[in-house]
């Protein structure tokens, strides 16, 4: 059965020890969960959880105008899901069997993007020109206009741009990787969740790729986290991309399962 609430707290009394037990495959319901407990800004939020007699076996959750969000539901409860989400699905996220279920019921979406789960093993550190640093206040709006060319390049959008930024730099989540005194290349760090924290978006301009820039700076947010924030690091790769896949890999990142956005309007 599934069960409904915009309520935060409510939501995370019921599903927050369930997305605990697997918070790799959980980092982003349990990111969000955080971020919204440390005041985002957001509204027309909807959480939901699926229960089998009387266990929670499943959670979901939407924060528009993000996918709704299917990182921990079981395929069994995906028809119910869908018949039951108050509002439609016009785009979603989840692991390989889920959204195939999905597919299944709604027909084929107007676009799919396939995203890889990697996990941080032993971290390899490259042997790249430069320096990884915190991003400061004065870096502002050169992180502005890379988070938004970063969301244009993927076409996803990450809502208040300006907000989002000022916000994670507050946070000490950006951290920038500078070759002749001059940053090159962004990397974000999510908070610990779990004992987690993610990686993303890293960013290089089209300029500055092909010198290691991002791969140094994600080693960089990478190494930071692990020793001063969390015990395992996780990011998502676009699949298509060949290039980030392989960087990432270069420098300790292990696949752990796949995922696909889903758009159908």
């Amino acid at each position: 059965m599934w069960t409904f609430t915009s309520d935060v707290e409510e939501y995370a009394a019921v599903a927050e020890p369930f997305l605990l037990g697997d918070p790799v495959r959980n980092t982003v319901p349990l990111t969000i969960l955080a971020n919204l407990r440390a005041g985002m800004p957001a509204k027309d939020l909807l959480f939901g959880w699926w229960t089998v007699d009387g266990e929670v076996r499943g959670a979901v959750f939407h924060t528009p105008p993000h996918p709704v969000g299917l990182f921990g539901v079981p395929v069994e409860a995906v028809e119910a899901f869908v018949r039951a989400r108050p509002g439609g699905l016009p785009a979603l996220v989840g692991p390989l069997d889920v959204t195939a279920e999905v597919t299944r019921l709604l027909g084929p979406p107007a676009r799919t993007v396939s995203e890889r789960l990697y996990r941080l093993g032993t971290l390899t550190v490259p042997d790249v020109p430069g320096r990884g640093r915190l991003a400061v206040p004065a870096d502002f709006p050169l992180l502005v206009s890379w988070y938004q060319a970063f969301g244009e390049e993927v076409a996803m959008g990450e809502g208040d741009v300006v907000e989002r930024v000022a916000r994670r730099l507050a946070g000490r989540e950006l951290f920038v990787w500078e070759s002749g005194e001059a940053p090159v290349s962004l990397a974000a760090l999510s908070p610990a969740a779990g004992g987690v924290c993610r990686i993303g978006p890293v960013y290089t301009p089209p300029s500055r790729r092909r010198r290691g820039y991002g791969g140094a700076v994600t080693a960089f947010a990478s190494q930071t986290g692990l020793a001063e924030r969390c015990e395992q690091v996780v990011l998502f790769t676009d699949l298509d991309n060949p290039t980030s896949n392989a960087v990432y890999q270069a420098i300790g990142y292990e696949p752990v399962a796949d995922y696909a956005h889903l758009t159908y309007h």
